[in-house]
């Protein structure tokens, strides 16, 4: 790829990163909630739409033939890009949010079969997680009268092997946890905590949408029943997403949505559910959304994933050392340096006004609590600043950030 990583070289790749901010060039810094989409991606989701749009399956016309077998392809495609094997499926959704909801409600649901989760069962849950791999999990312990157990983490923000050990239990099914905490940046030792979990017989579940634009696991290699991630954090469109499994965890699931493709047979008063994975795919797939995320991978692999890997954590490490020099910054997981993200707080000033000042640069960060307040509470912190970073993204653009922090703080204080 050459010279690939240097701002200048992807300028024309990325178009909506060509734009000014109040006069300002863009910045953009706010990859943890949404990457932008490279030419290539565009490219691909632009000739789907014009030449093969057309509803999937059962088609026997010409572009529903096309769009079957471009949305296919797209599944073929993402198996190889996680490292799924035979015992492997993907199920396509519209992203995180939807793949953990399937799997938490798809495991409690009385109404379709008996659930696997029963009152006095255990689902134990990390705390260094987004709403989405918590929120679910709390309905699916109420729905069918489980117990939510918590996985804490030290001072420093980490999850421990030995805690979740002693946590472990006979009526433990399930364990969740995240490959990054998309608050802090901290990149828990998932590998060996779902492989504990695996041990003590529970269903393991993670949350990769921080990780796979530049650390993608590979599935084949884990202790891992289901892996979800989004398009839009990858490089890829919104509205898209990907919950992969292995197919005897997947045919355990309840579906969340009912008609359409998912069906086999039905008569007025009952009917029979397709196989994997049309059974957990009800209705009219966003076709355009899978062969763009399968273009973004193939622009992932095209770029290295190595290479993107070392690229935001030279950021990261950049900018963590000039957000601590500052008087009265204190940066969340100052020591991990595995991840793409950092978060800080200022002494005496609100991020959402350390946000507008940046904003008046051209700089994007994004401030709050990240969809993961339970997180911030047990750190002892409120909402944060948050800049994450990208293959686009220049050490360039980390001195302007810290550049701009430091004059906006002396203003707001």
């Amino acid at each position: 790829m050459g010279d690939m990583l240097h701002p200048g070289t992807l300028a024309g790749r990325f178009p909506g990163l060509a734009q000014r901010v109040h006069g300002e060039p863009l910045a953009y810094l706010d990859n943890a909630a949404s990457t932008h989409m490279p030419r290539e991606v565009l490219d691909a989701m632009q000739a789907f739409e014009e030449r093969s749009r057309a509803n999937i399956h059962r088609g026997v016309h010409t572009l529903s033939e096309r769009a079957t077998a471009a949305y296919e392809q797209a599944r073929a495609r993402l198996e190889a890009f996680v490292g799924a094997d035979a015992r492997h499926e993907i199920v396509f959704t519209s992203g995180t949010t939807e793949s953990l909801n399937l799997v938490a409600h798809g495991l409690s649901d009385a109404g379709i079969g008996a659930p696997l989760l029963r009152p006095g069962d255990e689902i134990v849950v990390s705390v260094l997680e987004h709403h989405a791999n918590l929120v679910p999990w709390q309905a699916a312990a109420r729905r069918c009268g489980a117990r939510l157990l918590f996985l804490r983490p030290d001072r420093e923000g980490r999850l421990h092997a030995d805690d979740l050990a002693r946590l472990l239990g006979p009526r433990t099914r399930v364990f969740a946890v995240t490959a990054c905490a998309n608050a802090t940046g901290e990149r828990p030792p998932y590998e060996a905590l779902l492989a504990l979990a695996e041990e003590a017989g529970a269903l393991t579940v993670l949350d990769a949408a921080q990780a796979m634009a530049h650390e993608v696991p590979a599935l084949a290699h884990l202790a891992c029943d289901f892996m979800a991630f989004s398009g839009h954090k990858m490089y890829g469109p919104m509205g898209i997403g990907v919950l992969a499994g292995r197919r005897t965890a997947l045919e355990r699931l309840a579906p969340l949505r009912l008609g359409g493709d998912m069906v086999e047979s039905v008569t007025e008063t009952q009917a029979s559910f397709a196989e994997l994975p049309a059974r957990l795919e009800g209705g009219t797939p966003n076709v355009a959304g899978a062969v763009g995320l399968a273009a973004a991978a193939d622009f992932i692999d095209e770029v290295g994933r190595a290479r993107i890997d070392a690229h935001v954590r030279a950021l990261r490490s950049h900018a963590v050392a000039g957000l601590s020099a500052l008087p009265g910054v204190s940066v969340l997981s100052p020591a991990s340096v595995d991840s793409a993200i950092v978060s800080f707080t200022a002494d005496g000033v609100h991020p959402h006004d350390l946000g507008t000042l940046l904003d008046a640069r051209g700089i994007a960060v994004r401030t709050g609590h990240h969809c993961a307040q339970p997180l911030l509470d047990c750190l002892g912190v409120g909402p944060t600043t948050r800049a994450s970073f990208a293959i686009y993204n220049s050490h360039e653009e980390v001195e302007r950030l810290v550049d701009a922090v430091a004059p906006a703080l002396e203003m707001l204080r």
